[in-house]
Protein backbone atom coordinates (compact mmCIF):
# COMPACT_ATOMS: atom_id res chain seq x y z
CA UNK A 1 0.00 0.00 0.00
CA UNK A 2 1.31 3.41 -0.97
CA UNK A 3 0.71 6.11 1.64
CA UNK A 4 3.83 8.11 0.81
CA UNK A 5 2.84 9.60 -2.56
CA UNK A 6 1.71 13.22 -2.31
CA UNK A 7 -1.53 13.63 -4.25
CA UNK A 8 -2.57 17.05 -5.56
CA UNK A 9 -6.19 17.48 -4.48
CA UNK A 10 -6.58 21.11 -5.51
CA UNK A 11 -9.29 21.98 -8.04
CA UNK A 12 -10.91 18.59 -7.35
CA UNK A 13 -13.89 19.96 -5.38
CA UNK A 14 -12.09 19.15 -2.13
CA UNK A 15 -13.39 21.11 0.87
CA UNK A 16 -10.09 20.44 2.62
CA UNK A 17 -7.97 22.09 -0.07
CA UNK A 18 -10.20 24.30 -2.18
CA UNK A 19 -11.73 26.19 0.78
CA UNK A 20 -8.40 27.32 2.24
CA UNK A 21 -8.53 30.83 0.80
CA UNK A 22 -11.99 31.57 2.12
CA UNK A 23 -11.44 30.12 5.58
CA UNK A 24 -7.79 30.82 6.30
CA UNK A 25 -6.74 33.40 3.74
CA UNK A 26 -4.22 30.92 2.34
CA UNK A 27 -3.72 29.60 -1.15
CA UNK A 28 -3.32 25.85 -1.47
CA UNK A 29 0.15 26.24 -2.92
CA UNK A 30 2.68 26.05 -0.12
CA UNK A 31 0.04 25.32 2.54
CA UNK A 32 -0.41 22.17 4.62
CA UNK A 33 -4.15 21.57 5.00
CA UNK A 34 -4.68 19.79 8.33
CA UNK A 35 -8.24 20.72 9.28
CA UNK A 36 -11.05 18.68 7.64
CA UNK A 37 -11.20 15.06 8.80
CA UNK A 38 -10.52 13.28 5.55
CA UNK A 39 -7.21 11.76 4.52
CA UNK A 40 -4.94 12.60 1.60
CA UNK A 41 -4.58 8.92 0.65
CA UNK A 42 -6.20 7.01 -2.18
CA UNK A 43 -8.84 4.56 -1.06
CA UNK A 44 -7.96 0.86 -1.24
CA UNK A 45 -7.90 -0.67 -4.68
CA UNK A 46 -10.91 -2.88 -3.93
CA UNK A 47 -12.99 0.26 -3.33
CA UNK A 48 -11.67 2.02 -6.44
CA UNK A 49 -12.47 -1.04 -8.56
CA UNK A 50 -16.07 -1.06 -7.28
CA UNK A 51 -16.52 2.57 -8.31
CA UNK A 52 -14.87 1.93 -11.64
CA UNK A 53 -17.20 -0.99 -12.40
CA UNK A 54 -20.24 1.19 -11.80
CA UNK A 55 -18.85 4.01 -13.93
CA UNK A 56 -17.92 1.72 -16.81
CA UNK A 57 -21.36 0.11 -16.76
CA UNK A 58 -22.77 3.56 -17.49
CA UNK A 59 -26.31 3.05 -16.20
CA UNK A 60 -27.00 4.53 -12.78
CA UNK A 61 -30.49 3.41 -11.87
CA UNK A 62 -32.01 2.53 -8.52
CA UNK A 63 -30.36 -0.20 -6.51
CA UNK A 64 -32.81 -2.96 -5.65
CA UNK A 65 -30.80 -5.66 -3.88
CA UNK A 66 -29.09 -4.88 -0.60
CA UNK A 67 -28.30 -8.43 0.50
CA UNK A 68 -24.60 -8.26 -0.36
CA UNK A 69 -24.31 -4.81 1.17
CA UNK A 70 -25.95 -5.85 4.45
CA UNK A 71 -23.94 -9.08 4.56
CA UNK A 72 -20.71 -7.11 4.17
CA UNK A 73 -21.63 -4.81 7.06
CA UNK A 74 -22.58 -7.75 9.28
CA UNK A 75 -19.34 -9.58 8.42
CA UNK A 76 -17.21 -6.51 9.14
CA UNK A 77 -18.83 -5.73 12.49
CA UNK A 78 -18.55 -9.34 13.63
CA UNK A 79 -15.00 -9.86 12.35
CA UNK A 80 -13.52 -6.52 13.39
CA UNK A 81 -15.52 -5.72 16.51
CA UNK A 82 -17.14 -8.94 17.76
CA UNK A 83 -20.55 -7.33 17.26
CA UNK A 84 -23.54 -9.23 15.87
CA UNK A 85 -25.61 -7.09 13.49
CA UNK A 86 -28.62 -8.33 11.50
CA UNK A 87 -29.71 -6.96 8.14
CA UNK A 88 -33.02 -5.56 9.41
CA UNK A 89 -31.17 -3.54 12.06
CA UNK A 90 -29.23 -1.50 9.48
CA UNK A 91 -30.52 1.85 8.20
CA UNK A 92 -28.36 3.72 5.69
CA UNK A 93 -28.47 7.49 6.00
CA UNK A 94 -26.79 10.36 4.15
CA UNK A 95 -23.86 10.39 6.53
CA UNK A 96 -23.84 10.24 10.30
CA UNK A 97 -24.81 13.82 11.11
CA UNK A 98 -27.90 13.17 9.00
CA UNK A 99 -28.35 9.93 10.94
CA UNK A 100 -27.91 11.65 14.30
CA UNK A 101 -30.53 14.27 13.53
CA UNK A 102 -32.97 11.67 12.25
CA UNK A 103 -32.58 9.96 15.62
CA UNK A 104 -33.23 13.24 17.44
CA UNK A 105 -36.34 13.88 15.34
CA UNK A 106 -37.59 10.35 15.97
CA UNK A 107 -36.96 10.10 19.70
CA UNK A 108 -36.82 13.64 21.18
CA UNK A 109 -38.89 16.80 21.02
CA UNK A 110 -38.00 20.39 20.09
CA UNK A 111 -36.51 22.14 23.10
CA UNK A 112 -35.16 18.93 24.66
CA UNK A 113 -31.58 19.10 25.88
CA UNK A 114 -28.96 16.86 24.29
CA UNK A 115 -25.73 16.13 26.16
CA UNK A 116 -22.36 16.19 24.43
CA UNK A 117 -19.01 15.62 26.12
CA UNK A 118 -16.78 18.53 25.20
CA UNK A 119 -14.42 19.25 23.62
CA UNK A 120 -15.98 17.21 20.83
CA UNK A 121 -16.60 17.21 17.07
CA UNK A 122 -17.93 20.69 16.46
CA UNK A 123 -20.71 19.74 14.04
CA UNK A 124 -22.56 17.95 16.86
CA UNK A 125 -23.53 21.25 18.48
CA UNK A 126 -24.33 22.91 15.15
CA UNK A 127 -26.62 20.08 14.06
CA UNK A 128 -28.34 19.68 17.44
CA UNK A 129 -29.17 23.38 17.53
CA UNK A 130 -30.36 23.34 13.92
CA UNK A 131 -32.76 20.52 14.84
CA UNK A 132 -34.37 22.75 17.44
CA UNK A 133 -32.84 20.92 20.40
CA UNK A 134 -30.63 22.51 23.04
CA UNK A 135 -26.96 21.64 23.42
CA UNK A 136 -25.95 20.67 26.95
CA UNK A 137 -22.17 20.60 27.35
CA UNK A 138 -20.68 18.22 29.90
CA UNK A 139 -16.97 18.94 30.07
CA UNK A 140 -14.40 16.17 29.92
CA UNK A 141 -11.46 16.32 32.31
CA UNK A 142 -7.83 15.62 31.49
CA UNK A 143 -6.42 12.92 33.77
CA UNK A 144 -2.90 12.23 34.98
CA UNK A 145 -2.42 10.13 31.84
CA UNK A 146 -2.92 13.27 29.74
CA UNK A 147 -6.11 11.89 28.18
CA UNK A 148 -9.77 12.87 28.32
CA UNK A 149 -12.03 11.24 30.93
CA UNK A 150 -15.75 11.51 31.73
CA UNK A 151 -16.57 12.93 35.18
CA UNK A 152 -19.91 11.36 36.12
CA UNK A 153 -19.89 12.73 39.66
CA UNK A 154 -19.87 16.26 38.24
CA UNK A 155 -22.49 15.43 35.63
CA UNK A 156 -24.83 13.88 38.21
CA UNK A 157 -24.78 17.07 40.24
CA UNK A 158 -25.77 19.16 37.21
CA UNK A 159 -28.70 17.14 35.85
CA UNK A 160 -31.99 19.08 35.70
CA UNK A 161 -34.40 16.59 34.08
CA UNK A 162 -34.54 18.53 30.83
CA UNK A 163 -31.90 16.27 29.29
CA UNK A 164 -33.34 13.61 26.99
CA UNK A 165 -30.39 12.24 25.00
CA UNK A 166 -26.62 11.88 24.85
CA UNK A 167 -24.52 11.98 21.70
CA UNK A 168 -21.33 10.04 22.36
CA UNK A 169 -18.22 10.20 20.19
CA UNK A 170 -16.47 6.80 20.42
CA UNK A 171 -13.53 6.78 19.81
CA UNK A 172 -13.32 10.40 20.80
CA UNK A 173 -12.70 13.23 18.36
CA UNK A 174 -10.62 15.39 18.92
CA UNK A 175 -8.85 13.58 21.77
CA UNK A 176 -8.08 10.30 20.00
CA UNK A 177 -9.36 8.47 23.09
CA UNK A 178 -10.62 4.86 23.11
CA UNK A 179 -13.22 4.51 25.86
CA UNK A 180 -12.85 1.39 27.99
CA UNK A 181 -15.65 -1.14 28.50
CA UNK A 182 -15.88 0.01 32.13
CA UNK A 183 -16.28 3.65 31.13
CA UNK A 184 -18.96 2.70 28.62
CA UNK A 185 -20.85 0.70 31.25
CA UNK A 186 -20.66 3.69 33.59
CA UNK A 187 -22.08 5.86 30.81
CA UNK A 188 -24.95 3.44 30.18
CA UNK A 189 -25.71 3.34 33.90
CA UNK A 190 -25.73 7.13 34.04
CA UNK A 191 -28.13 7.22 31.07
CA UNK A 192 -30.41 4.66 32.71
CA UNK A 193 -30.59 6.63 35.97
CA UNK A 194 -31.69 9.72 34.05
CA UNK A 195 -33.75 7.97 31.34
CA UNK A 196 -31.54 9.19 28.52
CA UNK A 197 -31.21 7.90 24.98
CA UNK A 198 -27.60 7.32 23.85
CA UNK A 199 -26.68 7.95 20.23
CA UNK A 200 -23.19 6.49 19.88
CA UNK A 201 -21.28 7.89 16.92
CA UNK A 202 -18.56 5.29 16.28
CA UNK A 203 -17.41 6.56 12.91
CA UNK A 204 -13.74 6.26 13.96
CA UNK A 205 -14.11 2.73 15.36
CA UNK A 206 -11.79 1.13 12.80
CA UNK A 207 -9.02 3.70 13.21
CA UNK A 208 -7.48 2.14 16.30
CA UNK A 209 -3.73 2.23 16.89
CA UNK A 210 -1.91 -1.09 17.44
CA UNK A 211 -2.13 -2.19 21.06
CA UNK A 212 -5.59 -0.65 21.64
CA UNK A 213 -9.08 -2.11 21.24
CA UNK A 214 -12.40 -0.43 20.51
CA UNK A 215 -15.49 -1.77 22.32
CA UNK A 216 -18.88 -1.08 20.71
CA UNK A 217 -21.21 0.47 23.26
CA UNK A 218 -23.83 -2.26 22.82
CA UNK A 219 -21.23 -4.91 23.59
CA UNK A 220 -20.19 -3.09 26.75
CA UNK A 221 -23.75 -2.59 28.00
CA UNK A 222 -26.09 -5.10 26.31
CA UNK A 223 -28.57 -4.86 29.18
CA UNK A 224 -29.32 -1.26 28.10
CA UNK A 225 -30.16 -2.07 24.48
CA UNK A 226 -33.50 -0.27 24.69
CA UNK A 227 -31.76 3.10 25.02
CA UNK A 228 -28.79 2.66 22.66
CA UNK A 229 -28.55 3.65 19.00
CA UNK A 230 -25.31 2.87 17.18
CA UNK A 231 -23.86 4.76 14.23
CA UNK A 232 -20.96 3.68 12.02
CA UNK A 233 -19.63 4.34 8.54
CA UNK A 234 -16.80 3.40 6.17
CA UNK A 235 -16.15 7.06 5.41
CA UNK A 236 -13.26 7.84 7.76
CA UNK A 237 -11.80 4.34 7.56
CA UNK A 238 -11.51 4.13 3.78
CA UNK A 239 -11.52 7.84 2.87
CA UNK A 240 -14.90 7.77 1.12
CA UNK A 241 -16.62 10.58 3.07
CA UNK A 242 -17.89 12.14 -0.15
CA UNK A 243 -20.27 9.21 -0.58
CA UNK A 244 -22.26 10.35 2.48
CA UNK A 245 -23.13 6.78 3.39
CA UNK A 246 -23.54 6.09 7.09
CA UNK A 247 -25.29 3.38 9.04
CA UNK A 248 -27.68 3.86 11.92
CA UNK A 249 -27.93 0.47 13.62
CA UNK A 250 -30.85 -0.09 16.00
CA UNK A 251 -31.28 -3.42 17.75
CA UNK A 252 -34.20 -2.65 20.04
CA UNK A 253 -37.45 -3.71 18.25
CA UNK A 254 -39.59 -0.79 19.43
CA UNK A 255 -37.06 1.88 18.49
CA UNK A 256 -36.36 0.10 15.22
CA UNK A 257 -40.03 0.36 14.22
CA UNK A 258 -40.18 4.09 14.99
CA UNK A 259 -37.02 4.81 13.04
CA UNK A 260 -38.05 2.60 10.11
CA UNK A 261 -41.31 4.54 9.77
CA UNK A 262 -39.43 7.86 9.76
CA UNK A 263 -36.99 6.64 7.11
CA UNK A 264 -39.86 5.41 4.95
CA UNK A 265 -41.75 8.66 5.37
CA UNK A 266 -38.76 10.73 4.32
CA UNK A 267 -37.92 8.24 1.56
CA UNK A 268 -34.22 8.21 2.43
CA UNK A 269 -32.21 5.74 0.37
CA UNK A 270 -28.47 5.21 -0.13
CA UNK A 271 -26.63 5.92 -3.38
CA UNK A 272 -25.40 3.10 -5.59
CA UNK A 273 -21.81 4.34 -5.27
CA UNK A 274 -22.02 4.52 -1.49
CA UNK A 275 -23.39 1.00 -1.13
CA UNK A 276 -21.05 -0.51 -3.74
CA UNK A 277 -17.96 1.03 -2.15
CA UNK A 278 -19.06 0.00 1.34
CA UNK A 279 -19.60 -3.57 0.18
CA UNK A 280 -16.18 -3.60 -1.44
CA UNK A 281 -14.46 -2.05 1.59
CA UNK A 282 -15.90 -4.43 4.17
CA UNK A 283 -13.91 -7.38 2.86
CA UNK A 284 -10.60 -9.12 3.67
CA UNK A 285 -8.95 -6.89 1.07
CA UNK A 286 -10.23 -3.79 2.84
CA UNK A 287 -9.08 -5.18 6.17
CA UNK A 288 -5.58 -5.81 4.86
CA UNK A 289 -5.35 -2.21 3.61
CA UNK A 290 -6.63 -0.93 6.96
CA UNK A 291 -3.99 -2.82 8.92
CA UNK A 292 -1.27 -1.15 6.85
CA UNK A 293 -2.95 2.23 7.21
CA UNK A 294 -3.00 2.04 11.00
CA UNK A 295 0.69 1.17 11.19
CA UNK A 296 1.41 4.18 8.97
CA UNK A 297 -0.83 6.54 10.95
CA UNK A 298 0.75 5.40 14.20
CA UNK A 299 4.13 6.34 12.72
CA UNK A 300 2.80 9.75 11.72
CA UNK A 301 1.45 10.26 15.23
CA UNK A 302 4.76 9.35 16.87
CA UNK A 303 6.60 11.92 14.77
CA UNK A 304 4.05 14.69 15.19
CA UNK A 305 3.38 14.24 18.90
CA UNK A 306 7.09 14.04 19.70
CA UNK A 307 7.67 17.20 17.70
CA UNK A 308 4.92 19.06 19.54
CA UNK A 309 6.00 17.87 22.99
CA UNK A 310 9.50 19.15 22.23
CA UNK A 311 8.16 22.72 22.04
CA UNK A 312 8.24 24.43 25.47
CA UNK A 313 4.72 25.06 26.76
CA UNK A 314 3.08 22.89 24.09
CA UNK A 315 1.42 19.58 25.04
CA UNK A 316 0.20 16.86 22.68
CA UNK A 317 -2.60 14.63 23.94
CA UNK A 318 -1.56 10.95 23.63
CA UNK A 319 -3.46 9.22 20.83
CA UNK A 320 -5.09 5.78 20.88
CA UNK A 321 -7.22 6.20 17.77
CA UNK A 322 -8.24 8.39 14.81
CA UNK A 323 -5.82 10.48 12.77
CA UNK A 324 -6.67 13.70 14.61
CA UNK A 325 -4.16 15.20 17.02
CA UNK A 326 -5.24 17.54 19.84
CA UNK A 327 -2.54 20.05 20.79
CA UNK A 328 -2.61 22.36 23.83
CA UNK A 329 -0.84 25.71 23.41
CA UNK A 330 -2.00 27.20 26.72
CA UNK A 331 1.37 26.60 28.35
CA UNK A 332 3.06 29.00 25.96
CA UNK A 333 1.34 31.97 27.61
CA UNK A 334 0.38 33.24 24.16
CA UNK A 335 -3.07 34.48 23.24
CA UNK A 336 -5.08 32.36 20.80
CA UNK A 337 -4.64 35.08 18.21
CA UNK A 338 -0.86 34.97 18.53
CA UNK A 339 -0.86 31.17 18.24
CA UNK A 340 -3.08 31.41 15.18
CA UNK A 341 -0.79 33.94 13.52
CA UNK A 342 2.23 31.73 14.04
CA UNK A 343 0.56 28.51 12.91
CA UNK A 344 -1.54 29.85 10.03
CA UNK A 345 0.21 32.98 8.78
CA UNK A 346 3.82 32.06 9.50
CA UNK A 347 3.91 28.24 9.24
CA UNK A 348 1.16 28.18 6.56
CA UNK A 349 -0.65 25.30 8.25
CA UNK A 350 -4.46 25.19 8.38
CA UNK A 351 -5.61 23.44 11.61
CA UNK A 352 -8.98 23.09 13.31
CA UNK A 353 -9.57 25.81 15.91
CA UNK A 354 -10.10 24.47 19.43
CA UNK A 355 -12.92 26.77 20.63
CA UNK A 356 -15.21 25.35 17.92
CA UNK A 357 -15.12 22.04 19.82
CA UNK A 358 -16.79 23.57 22.88
CA UNK A 359 -15.76 23.86 26.51
CA UNK A 360 -12.21 22.61 26.94
CA UNK A 361 -11.15 23.68 23.48
CA UNK A 362 -9.71 27.01 24.52
CA UNK A 363 -6.05 27.36 23.58
CA UNK A 364 -6.06 24.16 21.51
CA UNK A 365 -5.69 23.29 17.85
CA UNK A 366 -6.59 20.04 16.06
CA UNK A 367 -4.29 18.69 13.36
CA UNK A 368 -5.21 16.04 10.79
CA UNK A 369 -2.34 13.53 10.46
CA UNK A 370 -3.89 11.56 7.58
CA UNK A 371 -1.31 12.65 5.03
CA UNK A 372 2.03 11.44 3.60
CA UNK A 373 4.88 11.18 6.10
CA UNK A 374 6.95 13.84 4.34
CA UNK A 375 4.18 16.37 4.99
CA UNK A 376 3.98 15.44 8.68
CA UNK A 377 7.73 16.00 8.94
CA UNK A 378 7.37 19.31 7.12
CA UNK A 379 4.58 20.38 9.51
CA UNK A 380 6.79 19.65 12.53
CA UNK A 381 9.66 21.60 10.98
CA UNK A 382 7.46 24.60 10.19
CA UNK A 383 5.97 24.67 13.70
CA UNK A 384 9.40 24.49 15.29
CA UNK A 385 10.47 27.45 13.16
CA UNK A 386 7.30 29.37 14.05
CA UNK A 387 7.84 28.86 17.80
CA UNK A 388 11.65 28.94 17.78
CA UNK A 389 11.73 31.68 20.41
CA UNK A 390 10.04 29.57 23.09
Amino acid sequence: MDFDTVIDRTNAHSAKWDNLQGLYGLSAEGTLSMWVADMDFRSPECVIRAGRRLTEHGVFGYRGDYDGYNDAISWWMKTRHGWDVKADEIFTTCGLINGMNLCLWAFTQPGDEVIIFTPVYHVFSIAISAAGRKVRECALVVGKDGRHHMDFAAYEADMTGREKAIVLCSPHNPGGRVWTAEELRDLAGFAARHNLLIISDEIHHDLIFPGNRHVPLVNAAPEHLERIIMMAAPSKTFNVAGNHAGMVIIQDPAMKKVFSDLMAGLHIAPTIYGTAMTEAAYTPQGAEWLESLMVYLAGNARIFLAGMDALPGVAAMPMQATYLSWIDFNGTGMSPDEVRKRVVDQARIAPGYGPAFGTGGEGHLRFNLGMPRVQIQEAVSRLHDAFADL
